[in-house]
């Protein structure tokens, strides 16, 4: 896979913002947290309303991206309650809503530029 430019990636992150949002994820949001980290340009997170929801929103995301760009996740990690999609330049966590109370990604990563919410 050739480098992506800035513009590509976010291009890539809002479709996955889209892709969650037409499945019916709940709260999503986008954090830049490039200036924060070296692990990733964004963290893209949504809330599902059960495990086979989380499960539905990332392979949504899994058909839609590789479908539009023809990239696919690095790895996937999780299976009901966190769904942690890694592409490199974007990580997607799809939470069941206790999960996302739980480890509130959005506190760690209150000094991250909020792109979308």
């Amino acid at each position: 896979m050739e480098k992506l430019t800035k513009e590509q990636e976010y291009e890539i992150a809002t479709s996955m913002m889209k892709a969650l949002e037409d499945k019916k994820g709940m709260d999503v949001t986008i954090l830049e947290v490039g200036k924060k980290t070296v692990l990733t340009d964004y963290f893209i997170i949504a809330t599902g309303t059960s495990s086979t929801h989380v499960s539905a929103l990332s392979d949504e995301v899994e058909y839609k991206i590789k479908t539009d760009f023809q990239i696919a996740p690095i790895s996937v990690q999780g299976k009901s309650e966190w769904v942690l999609m890694d592409y490199g330049f974007a990580v997607v966590h799809v939470f069941t809503e206790e999960a996302r109370t739980h480890y509130n990604l959005e506190r760690l990563w209150k000094d991250a530029e909020v792109i979308y919410e």
